[in-house]
């Protein structure tokens, strides 16, 4: 696969799964940044003028 422009790399598609929800893909360089890994829990909330992703924290 050809390199993107830094540019083009940060811009993503939303894609349907299932009937009723939508995924966006993040960039590999990102999430192993966060060290995050596959099927890992996250938070989704909804901010003013987008969203913000958080690691999800198991309280006890």
């Amino acid at each position: 696969m050809a390199n993107k422009k830094s540019t083009e790399r940060d811009i993503r598609k939303l894609t349907k799964v299932g009937k009723k929800s939508i995924a966006v893909t993040l960039p590999i360089e990102i999430v192993r940044e966060l060290g995050w890994k596959d099927k890992q829990k996250v938070i989704v909330k909804r901010v003013a003028g987008g969203i913000m992703i958080k690691d999800w924290k198991y309280k006890k």
